[in-house]
C-alpha cells in the first residue's frame, strides 16, 4: 500500500511550482457570511496545478527512463506540465493531441516545452489521441505520463492540500476541490485526512459531468456514455482506478453544480482577484455557495465558517467570455428568465407592465400567438431566488400562468432568440437538442448523417464562443421511419436531448 503521507512530504514540486497563495475572498465572504479562502493555482506558470503531478511523476523517473522520454495525451492543462517539466528535466516528451486542439494551446505547449516537445496532432476525440499515443508509447518505448491515475502523479497534486494547512493554521470547516479523473482531490485529502480528519473534503462535479459522484454513490467505478463540454477540465467519463479507492476511504461527498452556478462563480472570482478562472477552475467556489445555499434550505444556516476553494486553473479561451457573462447572472439568481402567459385583450399587456413595475427587465420578446392568449418570453433582474418566487406568485395571482425558464436550457440557449416561431406547417415535428465540437465540418457531418427525406422544419444554431456548438432541430420524421431515425441518433456520435415534449417549445414554436 503507497505510504501517500510521504510521497507528498517528499514530492519534488517545487523546482517548477509555486507554493501559490492562499487569498481571502473578501466580497463572496461577506455575501455568504463565512470566511472564504482561495487557493490561487491559477498562479503557476502554467496557470495550472496539473504541472505539480506531471513534473512529480517525471522526477522520479530512471535516468534510463529519462532519456527514452516521455509521452502524454492531453489537450488541456496536463500538456503544458508535462511540456514545461520536459525542459526542465532536458528530456524529450511527445504530446499527443486532437487535430480539433485550438492553435492557442498548441502554441502554450510549444512555448513551455521548446525544442524538448513533440507535438503529435492525431484523431477527433480524445480517445482516438489516447490510444495513438498508447501504439507510439510501445513503439518508441517511452513512458506514459497519466494526468490523475498514477501514486506519482496524485502525491504531486497532493502538496497542494500540504500548503493549505501550512497557511491557515486555525480552524478549517472544509476544502472545496474540483473533480475531473480525481488526481487532485484523492492528494489532497490523503495528506488532509492523515494531519487533520476533522476538515470536511468536498469535491464539485458539474451534473453532465460527474463520474466521480455517480462511482461514489454505486460503490464501483462508472463509465459515463457523455460528459458536458463546458467544464473541459474536468470533463472526465470514467475516473482512475486509485483516486477512486483513494476518494471512497477519504472523500467525505460530492456537490454538484450547473453551468450557470459555474459562470456565476467565474464572476465571483474576478470581482475578488481580478482573475478570470476557466470553468474548471471555478468548480469549487461554485461548490461552496451551492454547499452553503443546501444547508440553509434544510433549516441548518454555516456563519462563520472558514471554507478553501481550490481555484485549479486559468486556461480560458477568452471567446467564451460573452458566454460566461451572458448566463452568470442566471447562475448568481439575479436574472429569473420566465414564460407569461397573458389575455390577448385590450389593456392586458399594460397591466403585464405595471406588475413588473419598476424592475429592470433583461429581455423581453412577444408575439401574438392567436385571438385568446398571448405568450411572453421575459427577463428580470432580481435580487435572489426569494424574489423571484414572489413575482412568478404576484403574476399566477393575476391570472397570468407563469413558467419559470431560469433553469431550463432550451428556453435559454434557443427559445429566447426564436420566440413567435410557430408554423402551421410543422407537423409530425420532432425537437431535438444537441451538442458537437465546434469544428470545420462537424455540422456538415451532422446534416449528411439524416436520412434525405426527413425534412428540417426548424433550426437554430448560434456560436457561443465555446469550443463546441449547441443546434437545434426541428425534424418531420414519418412514424414508419422511426426506427431508422432512433439508430440515426444511436450511431451520431454527438449528445443529444429529445425536446418535443418541453412546455417551452409547445408556447412558442
Amino acid at each position: 500500500m503507497t505510504d501517500y503521507l510521504k510521497k507528498i512530504l517528499t514530492a519534488r514540486v517545487y523546482d517548477v511550482a509555486i507554493e501559490s497563495p492562499l487569498e481571502p475572498a473578501p466580497n463572496l465572504s461577506k455575501r455568504t457570511r463565512n470566511h472564504i479562502l482561495l487557493k490561487r493555482e491559477d498562479m503557476q506558470s502554467v496557470f495550472s496545478f496539473k504541472l505539480r503531478g506531471a513534473y512529480n511523476k517525471m522526477a522520479n523517473l530512471s535516468a534510463s527512463q529519462l532519456e527514452k522520454g516521455v509521452i502524454c495525451a492531453s489537450a488541456g492543462n496536463h500538456a503544458q506540465g508535462v511540456a514545461l517539466s520536459a525542459r526542465k528535466l532536458d528530456c524529450k516528451a511527445v504530446i499527443a493531441m486532437p487535430t480539433t486542439t485550438p492553435p492557442v494551446k498548441i502554441e502554450a505547449v510549444r512555448t513551455h516545452g521548446g525544442d524538448n516537445v513533440e507535438i503529435v496532432l492525431f484523431g477527433d476525440s480524445f480517445s482516438d489521441t489516447c490510444d495513438h499515443a498508447k501504439m507510439l508509447e510501445k513503439e518508441r518505448h517511452l513512458t506514459f505520463i497519466h494526468p490523475f491515475d498514477d501514486p506519482d502523479v496524485i502525491a504531486g497534486q497532493g502538496t497542494i492540500g500540504m500548503e493549505i494547512l501550512r497557511q491557515h493554521s486555525g480552524p478549517i470547516h472544509a476544502i472545496f476541490v474540483p473533480v475531473g479523473g480525481g488526481g487532485l482531490i484523492a492528494g489532497i485529502a490523503a495528506y488532509v485526512k492523515k494531519i487533520r480528519p476533522e476538515i470536511r473534503i468536498i469535491g464539485v462535479e458539474t451534473v453532465d459531468s460527474c463520474a466521480m459522484k455517480q462511482s461514489l454513490d454505486a460503490g464501483k467505478r462508472i463509465n459515463l456514455p457523455d460528459v458536458g463540454l463546458f467544464s473541459d477540465g474536468t470533463a472526465v467519463k470514467l475516473v482512475g482506478e486509485e483516486t477512486f479507492r483513494l476518494s471512497r476511504e477519504y472523500v467525505d461527498e460530492i456537490v454538484l453544480v450547473d453551468t450557470d452556478d459555474v459562470c456565476a462563480a467565474i464572476k465571483d472570482v474576478f470581482l475578488d482577484t481580478r482573475s478570470i478562472p476557466e470553468p474548471a477552475g471555478a468548480l469549487a467556489v461554485a461548490g461552496i455557495k451551492t454547499y452553503i445555499e443546501q444547508h440553509e434550505e434544510t433549516g441548518n444556516p454555516l456563519e462563520n465558517m472558514t471554507m478553501v476553494a481550490v481555484i485549479s486553473g486559468a486556461n480560458m479561451n477568452f471567446d467564451r467570455l460573452r458566454f460566461v457573462a451572458e448566463r452568470a447572472d442566471v447562475g448568481e439568481n439575479r436574472e429569473a428568465v420566465l414564460a407569461v402567459t397573458i389575455p390577448e385583450e385590450r389593456g392586458s399587456f399594460r397591466r403585464f407592465c405595471e406588475l413588473i413595475g419598476p424592475r429592470h427587465v433583461t429581455e423581453f420578446n412577444y408575439r401574438i400567438s392567436d385571438d385568446k392568449a398571448a405568450h411572453v418570453f421575459v427577463g428580470i433582474e432580481v435580487k435572489n431566488r426569494k424574489e423571484k418566487n414572489e413575482i412568478i406568485a404576484t403574476f399566477e395571482n393575476s391570472r397570468y400562468r407563469t413558467i419559470d425558464l431560469s433553469d431550463d436550457e432550451l428556453g435559454k440557449l434557443h427559445i429566447r432568440y426564436m420566440v413567435g416561431g410557430k408554423s402551421p406547417f410543422a407537423e409530425n415535428e420532432l425537437l431535438y437538442r444537441f451538442e458537437f465540437p465546434e469544428r470545420p465540418g462537424a455540422l456538415m457531418r451532422f446534416l449528411s448523417s439524416m436520412a434525405p427525406n426527413w425534412n428540417i422544419s426548424l433550426f437554430h444554431y448560434r456560436n457561443h464562443g465555446a469550443d463546441y456548438g449547441r443546434v437545434l432541430v426541428g425534424l418531420q420524421v414519418p412514424q414508419q421511419d422511426m426506427k431508422a431515425f432512433d439508430q440515426f441518433l444511436s450511431t451520431i456520435g454527438y449528445p443529444y436531448w429529445n425536446e418535443s415534449d418541453n412546455p417551452v417549445y409547445k408556447l412558442f414554436l
